[in-house]
């Protein structure tokens, strides 16, 4: 381990949070760590060298650059900001980054709590799902100050391959925003794409070879395709979290007066989803909506 590498602290060790800070850990970085459980993941964690922390502020005390990845925005806040949170054990200087997907509110709000404690706040959620956490190929857009960014920029090449300041806090979590709602009208242009060429008597797997290649061809077609035709749902990104994601668009875009009819839409029909087969199934599970 380098003696001149930041101290990191990490909380949310997910299907995408665990890689990623395995990935900073193999880099050499000093890693203390909090979740809500000591799952399997955690525990791999703990056997690679990283430390365990009973509680947010015990984690910040520890670490020199801190990063979140949790699962809503309210979850965030009380981490962030509540009794015993990470802004209560800060030093002054230390630099906290939230990669959760978020409210662009909420991550203004973080920065300037964090500014308040002497401290530098970033948002930076991430696309690339599980895959783009593990092979640290993830897209990663960020809001905040240029020197913040500048000083975390050498920690996210340790987990992204596409690294972007897109301006002042909340800005990254208006650049998720986009990407969630462009996701949003692609996965079901996708499902109906396939549900269309099934009830006509087409092979599928042929269909998707024959599109993917073409105008039609993206990331949700050809990794997403496959399990919509057999009937793999198992997640990659769970249906509940993208409810949550497409909840805060509409609500930002309601905010400015933008009609989005794509998103409501696609929103709709995963709440459909998440009625009948639970929240906790892949976005592929979109399909079903119309296999109905």
């Amino acid at each position: 381990m380098t003696d001149t590498l930041p101290r990191i602290g990490f909380m949310g060790l997910g299907i995408m949070g665990a890689p990623m800070a395995g990935h900073l850990l193999a880099a050499g970085h000093s890693l203390t760590i909090a979740n809500r459980s000591r799952t399997p993941r955690v525990q791999a964690l703990l056997d690679a060298g990283a430390t365990w922390a009973e509680t947010p502020a015990e984690l910040a005390a520890a670490s020199d650059i801190i990063i979140t990845i949790l699962g809503f925005p309210q979850d965030v806040e009380q981490v962030w900001l509540g009794a015993g949170g990470l802004l209560a054990g800060a030093r002054p200087g230390t630099l906290l980054i939230d990669m959760t997907t978020s409210a662009p509110r909420l991550a203004v709000r973080l920065a300037a709590a964090a500014a308040e404690r002497g401290c530098a706040a970033l948002d930076a959620p991430v696309s690339g799902g599980e895959p783009g956490a593990r092979n640290a190929t993830l897209s990663i857009m960020v809001g905040g100050e240029a020197a913040a960014f500048a000083r975390a920029e050498p920690v996210f090449a340790r987990m992204g391959k596409t690294i972007r300041r897109m301006g002042a806090p909340g800005a990254g979590q208006h650049a998720k925003m986009a990407n969630q709602i462009a996701i949003a009208s692609t996965v079901m242009g996708v499902a109906e794409g396939l549900s269309y060429a099934r009830r006509a008597g087409l092979d599928g797997e042929a269909v998707i070879a024959a599109l993917a290649p073409g105008a039609a061809g993206s990331f949700q077609l050809t990794a997403l395709g496959p399990k919509m035709l057999t009937g793999d749902f198992a997640p990659g990104f769970m249906v509940k979290h993208f409810l949550k994601d497409l909840g805060i668009a509409v609500a930002e875009a309601e905010a400015m007066g933008l009609a989005l009819p794509g998103l409501a839409q696609a929103r709709s029909l995963f709440e459909r989803v998440a009625a009948t087969l639970g929240g906790d199934v892949g976005t592929q599970a979109i399909i079903s909506a119309y296999d109905s």
